[in-house]
């Protein structure tokens, strides 16, 4: 790019940055040092390659989707959590709140993740310590209470029984009072990932990417603000992936979402917009840099020339980050709080919108109350002190980075050439729907994991505390138990909910709901109509399971 064109984006940037609100902060050095909202070549230079940079707020994104960085809005603090029973999780929810924490994540147990209620012989010994046990609407009440839904953006972290658990926070926020239509958040309902990585589905893919389509028309057509789906690569990195695959697969999962609302005749300048992803920030501190850089430049440009998108919001990829549970050590715990330190800071540099850091205990167990608070802290202290916040893209133009981002992108467009080529059609979602079947995913992250494996054993991989530097005089961890009473606790209120509710009603409202399954009508009404008579998350998916059947991943060899 040659001077004049620089110049005049620089100009455009401009422009955008004086209209722009922004935060009431100094934006100085430590020192007093007056700095710049962002920088770029030497005013007169040409600076070949700089269209691929940019400036923030600009297309393609590289440096960010707003003009002002973290000068208009720091990112959201959104401490993922939940443990126990609702009661015991809308403690922490409020500890964290009043701790400064800028919006709820909610964690849930295994058996709800899985679509069973706490009373199934499949949850014994699950309920409550993976996350909240939720069976009923009624365990929502308990779960916000006190926290008025209308003020406060809550996402929820399910796939596979996304759908059900989002028509009961629905009811939740309608016995509060909420209007429903002003309501923001967003579910993750991501369930091409699942069958990628984490391996939380219930039904074959048709019947789940219809109960997504479902979602995304009722969310557009009755609560805008929401975003029905944020496309997860974290779980597919915490179980082996390399940041280029985990980038790739979590940006073609996006694409079969983006074919997905096509199909259904939706604007993609309309629902683009409600998309967002959820990344995994790890320890190699300058490679997740220009992996989140690489994100952006990628999504919006697949979004502009692929899928026809021309708003300029429907060209935003807008993610959350969480640290790198996989990074934690159980050897020498203490040092989690270093590596959580450097991986948000690197979350922060790339670009992030919301960011959760792990606690450091959480290798062990779910975090105590001291461990959370530090988690916490280990944010407020990067946003408070570092002076990060008040430059975009502050390393933006640096050689090391620009080329880490410039391989990543060109390694994450291989894959997609791949998975297209794997479908035989011509879309994503075909590549995508193949993977799964004849296990592609599956094996290529396994592949990465063995070789990342042998290179620690060998000591071409050092981490402290585990392969090198083992010395420690650091003592045992206090760590957080549940109690097999809130299993117990759990099971006896869910009996007594059972006694008090209108099983008639239950009923009637559970055979609507399979009638609709068999039609062709949007499922969230009778879903939710389920929801409001207390029918369990338990009752909703069975009967589910009973139409649609389960899905059992073939055998491989």
């Amino acid at each position: 790019m040659d001077a004049h064109d620089i110049a005049e984006g620089r100009a455009r940037w401009q422009r955008r940055y004086d209209e722009a609100s922004k935060r009431d902060a100094g934006f100085t050095t430590l020192s007093g040092t007056r700095l710049e909202p962002v920088y770029g070549p030497p005013e007169g230079a040409d600076a070949p390659g700089f269209e691929r940079i940019g400036w923030p707020g600009e297309y393609p994104y590289t440096r960010g989707l707003h003009s002002t960085g973290y000068r208009g809005r720091a990112w959201t603090i959104r401490q993922f959590s939940g443990f126990g029973n609702a009661r015991q999780t809308n403690e922490r929810y409020k500890m964290l709140l009043g701790a400064g924490g800028g919006g709820l994540s909610v964690a849930f147990d295994m058996p709800t993740l899985m679509g069973r209620d706490s009373e199934d012989p499949q949850s014994e010994g699950e309920v409550g310590h993976c996350g909240v046990a939720i069976d009923s609407a009624a365990d929502m009440d308990v779960l916000f209470d006190g926290i008025p839904l209308a003020g406060v953006t809550t996402s929820m972290t399910i796939s596979g029984p996304a759908v059900p658990v989002f028509c009961m926070y629905l009811v939740a926020a309608e016995r509060q009072g909420a209007d429903l239509g002003r309501l923001d958040g967003t579910l993750q309902t991501d369930i091409f990932k699942e069958y990628i990585a984490q391996k939380e589905w219930l039904f074959p893919p048709e019947p789940h990417l219809r109960l997504i389509g479902d979602l995304m028309e009722y969310t557009g057509r009755h609560i805008p603000r929401y975003k029905p789906l944020s496309v997860s690569g974290y779980h597919i990195r915490e179980a082996g992936a390399t940041a280029a695959q985990e980038l790739a697969f979590t940006l073609a999962d996006g694409f079969g979402y983006v074919e997905l609302g096509r199909s259904r005749g939706l604007d993609v300048n309309a629902f683009a917009p409600g998309l967002s992803f959820f990344f995994d920030a790890h320890v190699d501190f300058f490679e997740e840099i220009a992996k989140f850089r690489a994100a952006r430049r990628i999504w919006a440009r697949w979004m502009r020339e692929v899928y026809g998108a021309t708003s300029e919001k429907a060209l935003w990829l807008r993610f959350h980050t969480q640290t790198a549970g996989v990074s934690l050590t159980a050897q020498q715990p203490y040092n989690n709080v270093v590596r959580t330190a450097v991986e948000a800071l690197a979350a922060v540099l790339g670009g992030t919108n919301s960011l959760h850091t792990n606690a450091l205990d959480e290798t062990l167990a779910l975090p105590t109350d001291q461990a959370a608070e530090i988690a916490l802290r280990t944010q407020q202290v990067i946003m408070e002190e570092t002076g990060v916040a008040n430059v975009a893209d502050p390393l933006g133009g640096s050689w090391f980075v620009e080329a880490l981002t410039d391989r990543i992108e060109a390694e994450a467009e291989a894959i997609f050439a791949r998975i297209g080529d794997m479908g035989g059609d011509g879309t994503i979602t075909s590549g995508i729907l193949r993977g799964i079947e004849d296990g592609w995913f599956m094996s290529e992250i396994a592949d990465s994991a063995f070789a990342y494996q042998q290179a620690l054993e060998k000591g071409d991989k050092r981490i402290v505390g585990v392969n090198v530097h083992t010395g420690s005089l650091t003592r045992d961890l206090d760590i957080l138990r549940v109690s097999h009473e809130v299993e117990a606790e759990q099971k006896r209120l869910l009996a007594a909910r059972r006694a008090g509710r209108d099983n008639v009603a239950v009923k009637e409202r559970l055979e609507r709901m399979v009638a609709a399954a068999r039609g062709g009508e949007n499922m969230i009404p009778p879903i939710l109509d389920a929801a409001r008579a207390e029918a369990t998350l338990g009752e909703i998916c069975g009967a589910l399971r009973g139409e649609w059947g389960v899905y059992r991943e073939p055998a491989r060899f």
